[in-house]
Formats: structure tokens, C-alpha cells, sequence
């Protein structure tokens, strides 16, 4: 058996099959992790979703931020924007089947070695306090009340942790945490606004695997989100968006048995 992970999908479900094909992926016998934003942006969105269900075991997911909103645009609370590119799915027979399956998707997922997120971790949690604050999220999504969530899960405050944040604001913060986070500041405070690559940003901020007083984590830190930064496997951790949505590629990398250098397919279907 091997473990993967793919980057960002975001809707190009050509560059997904060619992908798995190159890497010769057998759902009998592997298993891949995809990080997060399987749709939105790209052409096809439903046909990533029936993609990915059609693998059945064999595939895990975290979810991101492009997920998290095809969930709020489908519940009515928030508005689909003009580079959403999600009608099509929202409009098939099979919708509800692939929500309910986006919804009861993790945050965080651990495995021997790994640890899986869309945005990264927080710097100032361990691994068992981030997979603690994830599973309140998750909790929450899942619940009969998901809808009240989804609404009130968008906004830039709370900016920094506090383990005395309650409803709403202390699960819209592990929220941006888990699915928005790039750039934080030395005390803590999450800036959603820089979304350029490491050195572009303001004084006084660093990207979140740099951050000054990061707790260490035994395991290595598998992430997406963050197309500018690009494939990244410093500060014990493997950046994997490569921007495929915008041109570039879709990346994979072998985890296990062997860590393998990642697999990269030029995304040819038109934006």
C-alpha cells in the first residue's frame, strides 16, 4: 500500500485523472489524502465531486475554504460571487449527495508520521490540541444547527487565540485557522489579508510555519491553500498547492512507504 496526497483540486477533475494515472493510484491497495479546495474555481466541479466518491475507502479529504463555501452558497447563506464556479454542481440531481459528503468531511486528519490540514496548524497548538479544536468545528458542521454556523463563519476577528473564545467567534477563529490561515505576526494575530508569497508581506509578519514560539510537532505538516508559496518542504512541513486552478499544476507526493518528489500534471482545461 502507498499513501498519497494531492494538492488543490478546485474543480479540474481532467487534471485529477491524469494525475492518479501517472501515479499508477490503486484504489485496492492506496490511499490518498487531498488537502483540501476539491472544488470552485474550476471548470468542473461536479465532476470532481463524482471523481472523488467514486474512490470510495480508498480517498480522505480535509476541507478548505472553497468547500466550506460551497456549503454556505448551498445552504442560502451566503451569496454566490462572480468567480464561483459552482452552479452546475448545486444544480445536479446529485447535489445533496456530494454536500452531505463535503459536510461530514474532517479539518484535520492524523496518520503515523503526518498530519493533514488545508491551511496548516496554528502555531500556537500541539497536534492533539489542534485535532481537540478541529473536531469542535467539525461538531459543529455536522450538527442540526450547521446552518447558524455556516452564517456566522465568515469575518477576520477573533484575529488571535484565546482559550476563553466562545460560540461563534471561537469557531469562525479555528476556521480560519484550519482553512485561511498564510501570514501571522509575532504575538499571534492571524492575518487573512496578505495572500502573496513569503517575502511579500508586511513588517512584522511571518509565514505560520515560521512563526516565533510555533510549538514543535512530531509529525510533518501536510497543507495546501497557499498557491503562491508553491511546492514547499522546509520547517518540517510539504506545502502541495501548485496552482492548478491558475494554469500551473496539480501535485502529488508519495508519503508512505517511502517519501517520493512529487508528481506534477500541467492542468490543460480552460478556466
Amino acid at each position: 500500500m502507498s499513501l498519497y496526497a494531492i494538492g488543490d483540486i478546485q474543480g479540474c477533475p481532467g487534471a485529477l485523472d491524469a494525475l492518479l494515472a501517472d501515479i499508477r493510484f490503486d484504489p485496492a491497495h492506496d490511499h490518498v489524502v487531498l488537502v483540501g479546495d476539491l472544488v470552485n474555481r474550476g471548470p468542473d466541479s461536479a465532476g470532481v465531486m463524482e471523481r472523488v466518491l467514486s474512490l470510495g475507502d480508498a480517498v480522505s479529504c480535509v476541507l478548505g475554504n472553497h468547500d466550506l463555501n460551497t456549503l454556505a452558497v448551498a445552504e442560502g447563506v451566503r451569496p454566490l460571487k462572480a468567480r464561483d464556479t459552482i452552479s452546475a454542481m448545486l444544480d445536479s440531481p446529485r447535489a445533496g449527495r456530494w454536500l452531505d459528503w463535503l459536510r461530514r468531511q474532517p479539518l484535520m486528519i492524523r496518520r503515523p508520521g503526518y498530519i493533514f490540514s488545508h491551511a496548516g496548524i496554528y502555531p500556537r497548538w500541539d497536534a492533539d490540541t489542534a485535532m481537540a479544536r478541529a473536531r469542535e468545528v467539525e461538531n459543529a458542521l455536522q450538527g442540526p444547527d450547521h446552518g447558524a454556523f455556516l452564517a456566522s463563519m465568515y469575518g477576520a476577528e477573533p484575529t488571535r487565540w484565546h482559550d476563553a473564545l466562545e460560540g461563534f467567534d471561537r469557531l469562525r477563529f479555528i476556521t480560519n485557522a484550519f482553512t485561511r490561515m498564510r501570514f501571522v505576526d509575532a504575538r499571534g494575530n492571524l492575518d487573512l489579508d496578505e495572500t502573496g508569497p513569503p517575502g511579500s508581506q508586511g513588517e512584522g509578519l511571518v509565514p505560520w510555519f515560521t512563526a516565533p514560539r510555533r510549538l514543535a510537532l512530531a509529525e510533518t505538516v501536510v497543507f495546501g491553500h497557499w498557491s503562491s508559496l508553491g511546492y514547499y518542504t522546509r520547517n518540517n512541513v510539504i506545502g502541495l498547492d501548485t496552482g492548478c486552478v491558475w494554469g500551473r499544476i496539480l501535485t502529488a507526493v508519495r508519503l508512505d512507504p517511502l517519501p517520493v518528489i512529487s508528481r506534477c500534471i500541467n492542468c490543460k482545461e480552460p478556466l
